[in-house]
């Protein structure tokens, strides 16, 4: 069995873009496009995982197609206003779930937040957005694994190879097989993408 690859990902490895509605900008941790499509573009995106501050009230980019899990990393008290209800991410650290089509307004209780989205086509792959909790084992299926320190270092282990992931940076671990990852210390979300 082929161990899994750790690859660090250091902040000058992201890119900055403006969201696809222009209401702000996001900072891309890492992402799948298309072949020949512009990476920095939203057309032809496969998944993708950032970033970004919402500063204010106002409409969420239609991402029709994709699936979207987001979680507050900074402040909290917000809130996803759609006609059928809300999307509640009030509490940070809680990554929600919901359909990128449907259209919603951001409401912030508590004052500005700083959030992760992990956003993916849903008929070519299939995603997970967690906190791992320090001290205990999350099982690794095959497939792509990005593991982001939003604000302290994190640090553990993954098939037993030891690591440490700085502030803001982030690790990919992309693995063929079934494995584990422990969280020895610090806060960390962990996203996952298979593809179909």
């Amino acid at each position: 069995m082929t161990p899994p690859t750790l690859t660090p990902l250091p902040p000058e490895s992201f890119r900055s873009k403006p969201w696809k509605n222009g209401g702000g900008i996001t900072l891309d941790i890492a992402d799948a496009s298309h072949p020949g499509a512009d990476p920095a573009g939203w057309e032809g995106m496969i998944w993708r995982l950032g970033r970004t501050a919402i500063v204010q009230p106002g409409p969420f980019s239609d991402l029709t197609g994709y699936e979207r899990l987001q979680a507050v990393i900074v402040g909290s008290g917000l809130v996803l206003d759609g006609a059928d209800g809300e999307v509640d991410l009030r509490c940070p650290f809680m990554p929600v779930r919901y359909d990128g089509g449907i259209p919603l307004v951001s409401r912030l209780e508590n004052g500005p937040v700083e959030v992760v989205n992990l956003i993916a086509d849903r008929a070519l792959c299939t995603v997970d957005l967690a906190v791992p909790v320090a001290g205990g084992m999350t099982p690794l299926s095959g497939g792509i694994h990005i593991l982001y320190a939003p604000g302290e270092a994190v640090r553990g282990r993954c098939d037993g190879e030891a690591f440490v992931v700085e502030p803001g940076h982030a690790l990919r671990i992309d693995a063929d097989a079934d494995g584990a990852l422990t969280v020895e210390a610090g806060q960390a979300l962990l996203a996952t993408i298979r593809l179909r």
